[in-house]
């Protein structure tokens, strides 16, 4: 296995993994949304691949503290923001609960630490806060999500400086 840029040729099936994981719940963005949130910031934006075939992915960009990505368009320009917003991090269903997820999110916070990023903040929904917990983040006070993102959805972050899990070290 091996964490690396996303290729071009990979945007169907991150795709097909997107859609996986968020259409039941009525989230899935499709393919032109995602491709935009990844040239948005190629350098924090990942496959997971194994065996030749992509297996996970992490699309995380620059974006306003207490901000994210709207659901129904692609994204129409890039922020300058010291908040990295990890808008999807999603494993194959069949390779889940491997600690895959928590490969790509310290990749991603190693990254975030090298390019001086401040906090990695994130979404969580679908009920995954408590996952997001386990890894250090904390809900945010103050932000306000529409609709588009499900009920219980969740706007958390964490500082950039991260313990062994990918979070923030204890007592930050």
């Amino acid at each position: 296995m091996r964490v690396r840029a996303i290729a071009e040729d990979d945007w169907p099936r991150i795709a097909a993994l997107e859609a996986e994981a968020y259409a039941p719940a009525s989230l899935s963005e499709g393919v032109e949304a995602l491709r935009s949130r990844g040239l948005a910031s190629p350098e924090t934006c990942f496959v997971l691949e194994t065996g030749g075939r992509v297996a996970g992915y992490v699309l995380a960009l620059p974006y306003p503290r207490l901000r994210y990505p709207d659901l129904t368009r692609p994204e129409e320009r890039a922020y300058d923001s010291r908040n990295l917003h990890l808008h999807d991090l999603v494993i194959a269903d069949d390779l889940r609960g491997r600690g895959l997820g928590g490969r790509l999110l310290r990749h991603l916070t190693a990254v975030a630490r090298r390019s001086s990023y401040e906090r990695i903040s994130l979404v969580a929904v679908g009920g995954t806060a408590g996952f997001w917990a386990g890894h250090g983040y904390r809900p945010e006070p103050g932000a306000e999500l529409p609709g588009g993102y499900g009920d219980g959805a969740v706007y958390m972050s964490c500082p950039v400086h991260c313990g062994r899990s990918g979070g923030p070290e204890e007592g930050s």
